[in-house]
């Protein structure tokens, strides 16, 4: 089973030539992106929790040019959520969550769906949407998160990690 410090010396080796460090200890997840040349980027997740840096680097592969010359991708975190700004958070969250998925698949690691609030459940229409993206990204996974997937199955041996089987039912 692969810990966070191995996903960190995956992604820092996998992805070196783009100037950007996956680094574990933060009170919470942020991308700070370089102030200059001589800068790296840098991927900050919660503690040394796994999931939450298989969940950021996920939305790293996800992130075009553009927004990784942004702080947190040009994205903005609210803590407590009217419903209709969750609805809005959870239309952004389907695909990072899909491919955080993949990646847990190809690191053999369970996966559980997150709608980040602590009071609420993700309900089976988020659910559904997760899978929709897996099915969609399972034919054309994006090139960086194809790369991050294929470095994580060497090292946890999990080489059919695009299986169907695998993503038959969203785990709860």
């Amino acid at each position: 089973m692969i810990e966070a410090i191995q996903v960190e010396r995956i992604f820092n080796r996998t992805f070196k030539e783009f100037n950007t460090q996956l680094r574990g200890g933060a009170k919470e997840p942020f991308y700070s992106a370089a102030g200059g040349p001589s800068q790296s980027n840098l991927i900050s997740y919660r503690h040394d929790y796994t999931a939450s840096a298989l969940h950021e680097v996920s939305h790293w592969c996800l992130a075009g040019k553009s927004r990784r010359k942004l702080d947190d991708f040009g994205y903005w975190y609210i803590g407590d959520r009217s419903g209709s700004e969750q609805l809005a958070f959870e239309q952004v969250e389907a695909r990072p969550q899909a491919l955080e998925w993949i990646f847990s698949i190809a690191a053999g690691l369970p996966f559980r769906v997150s709608v980040d609030a602590c009071y609420r459940v993700a309900d089976a229409a988020f659910k559904q949407q997760v899978q929709l993206a897996v099915e969609l990204m399972r034919a054309d996974l994006p090139a960086r998160g194809h790369m991050m997937a294929r470095a994580l199955a060497q090292v946890s041996h999990q080489h059919d990690f695009l299986n169907s089987q695998h993503f038959e039912q969203l785990p709860l």
